[in-house]
């Protein structure tokens, strides 16, 4: 057991030495305000504060742990032998020329987002106004290595202390925006969707849409039985989110009432598991919000527990709040449309802790490391770089036992139009994570 001294204790500092000693390293820990307790502890010991104790390890503590305001940090990242670190000591006592514990409460409770003024045309934050952008380490799970510095200068000095590190995990997921392409749509939304092909030349999906509604032809995006082929045998329990929302802007799924509509919700949520996908104007509405989500737990005869936002636009805290009060307790929004990486500098779930109430939320936060949209249209990779972008980022994630969420479209698997080819980069996909 590794005993660590704080002259002060916060919700803050209890909330990261969980996360980081106990989830990510596996450290059996306690944390005492008492001096003589520490200074008397004759185990493994480590005083977190501004200055050092007889005895132990210390790490300087920066501050940000001890504080309850949300207060603007000017920060710069410093270069420790090729390790980007922020939060720097220049005490020479410290054991770690940095404070890995704020740094990692700093990334992983999203603090740069509540100053947020600078949002792209979604109103998402933008990942060039992040740290880990600014610094060029989006793509390395951060937190994780920060820890394994510490984790080396614990063993070190105290080889007794046990470290249990988590296991990797694959968790596939899919969005679905629009559960058919062509069939079950109300007449008039066809109508001008015929008009629109022909306004246009595209001949191809005018004859694609009439082979499907004819029957001659399957809809490209209703690609159910194909998932359920590429994840059963290797005992995937696949997540979906549905898109529950009436029509409308950059919502335009078929009409949430229709009866096909609500078997093909049982049977993914009998397959695998189903969360809500909450629609893109729900983030100003959140009357839409509870009204969507009140009527995928009556569809699906139970209450919903997973959640990930459409768009990925997640406005923090508030999102999350609103989530919280629905009953959501995972949500799979923690991630970059327009790059792939770590946006938490995390590859592990975490919980959520609210800056605004300096408290931890019953909510659990899956990071998403890489999405097709991502690869194909705002990076512009092709199949092929899109792989070696993938089993990069795999092969990261398993070196620090971390979780890969992936996160792919009903509609990139149809085999047709922009998506033809993208079958393949899935299965591959699949199988290195599953590997």
């Amino acid at each position: 057991m590794l005993l660590i001294y704080s002259p002060t204790r916060t919700n803050r500092l209890e909330y990261i030495l969980q996360l980081t000693l106990s989830e990510i390293l596996g450290v059996t820990w306690e944390l005492t305000a008492d001096r003589e307790k520490y200074l008397s502890f004759p185990g493994p010991k480590l005083a977190y504060a501004p200055d050092p104790l007889p005895g132990g390890l210390f790490i300087e503590a920066s501050g940000l742990l001890f504080e309850q305001n949300i207060i603007p940090q000017d920060l710069k990242v410093n270069y420790k032998h090729d390790l980007p670190v922020i939060f720097t000591s220049e005490n020479p006592s410290s054991a770690l020329p940095f404070d890995p514990f704020a740094a990692a409460f700093y990334m992983v409770t999203r603090y740069e987002e509540y100053f947020s003024h600078h949002t792209d045309r979604y109103g998402r934050f933008l990942v060039t106004d992040s740290i880990a952008s600014k610094g060029k380490f989006l793509d390395r799970p951060i937190v994780h290595e920060w820890l394994q510095k510490l984790a080396l200068c614990l063993k070190k000095n105290f080889p007794v202390v046990e470290m249990k590190p988590r296991s990797y995990r694959y968790v596939p997921t899919i969005d679905i925006d629009h559960a058919y392409a062509y069939c079950y749509r109300p007449l008039v939304r066809t109508l001008g969707g015929i008009g629109r092909s022909l306004a246009h030349g595209h001949f191809q999906d005018l004859i694609q849409r009439i082979k499907v509604l004819s029957g001659r032809y399957p809809d490209p995006y209703s690609n159910y039985t194909y998932l359920r082929g590429v994840h059963d045998p290797l005992g995937h329990r696949v997540l979906y989110f549905i898109l529950f929302a009436d029509y409308g802007g950059s919502d335009n799924n078929i009409p949430v009432t229709h009866d096909a509509f609500h078997r093909l919700l049982r049977e993914l949520d009998r397959d695998g598991s189903v969360g809500i996908h909450p629609s893109f104007s729900s983030n100003k509405h959140p009357d839409r919000l509870e009204s969507e989500y009140s009527g995928l737990c009556q569809v699906l005869g139970r209450d919903v527990t997973l959640s990930r936002q459409h768009f990925l636009k997640i406005s923090i805290p508030k999102t999350y709040q609103h989530l919280i009060h629905l009953g959501i307790k995972e949500d799979f929004s923690m991630g970059y449309a327009s790059h792939s990486g770590f946006r938490a500098g995390l590859a592990i779930p975490f919980p959520f802790f609210d800056l605004s109430k300096n408290e931890i939320g019953p909510l659990t936060i899956h990071p998403v490391t890489v999405m097709d949209v991502t690869l194909k249209d705002y990076l512009r990779l092709s199949t092929e770089k899109s792989l070696e972008k993938i089993e990069s980022m795999i092969t990261t994630i398993k070196s620090v036992n971390g979780e890969f969420v992936s996160l792919w479209h009903n509609e990139s698997l149809g085999e047709t139009g922009r998506w033809k080819g993208w079958r393949r980069v899935y299965e591959e996909m699949v199988r290195m994570a599953s590997s």
